[in-house]
């Protein structure tokens, strides 16, 4: 039984991409969330297609893909010294997509 569009499912759909920023964020401190949130975007996309939700499950995933290049890059990087700036900038620009993807999701706006 799908209920696409009622107040309930929008709701929920909403609640959804709130805990997902959370587990983001989350990631900072336990590693393992980061995973469970990307598992989380992919198995609920199709329920926020065509909502301005869908702009924050893209920029979420997004999120994911790059800072896990920035991540993987800065660490093979860092035997020469250049990795640990790449990491530290990936940092501050995941901090800053979670940041802002999350206010806008408060707002009620896409991101």
């Amino acid at each position: 039984m799908t209920t696409g569009n009622t107040p309930q499912s929008a709701e929920a759909n909403k609640n959804i991409t709130q805990v997902i920023y959370g587990l983001y964020a989350a990631s900072l401190v336990v590693g393992i969330t980061y995973l469970v949130a990307i598992i989380l975007n992919y198995v609920k996309r199709d329920d926020v297609k065509g909502t301005f939700l869908e702009s924050h499950f893209d920029w979420q995933i997004k999120t994911f893909w790059y800072s896990l290049l920035g991540w993987v890059i800065g660490a093979v990087t860092t035997f020469i010294l250049i990795g640990f700036v790449i990491l530290g900038l990936t940092l501050v620009w995941f901090i800053y997509r979670i940041a802002k993807g999350w206010l806008r999701l408060n707002e009620g706006q896409p991101v």
